[in-house]
């Protein structure tokens, strides 16, 4: 399995754990859930962009 599909598999956990256990998309949604959720993004988005530099070398 190569490392982008890894790093997209816990992403997507991750993004369901939000969802379902610390309810990020609920009504009451905070400044603090949001930026979390943003954060998390960037950091996929950034892991992403390392593990296909180095598979390109």
């Amino acid at each position: 399995m190569s490392k982008v599909k890894i790093i997209s598999i816990i992403y997507a956990v991750g993004i369901i754990i939000g969802a379902l256990f610390f309810d990020v998309w609920g009504a009451d949604t905070t400044p603090f859930k949001t930026l979390s959720v943003f954060a998390w993004t960037v950091i996929f988005i950034i892991a992403l962009f390392f593990v296909d530099k180095s598979e390109r070398k």
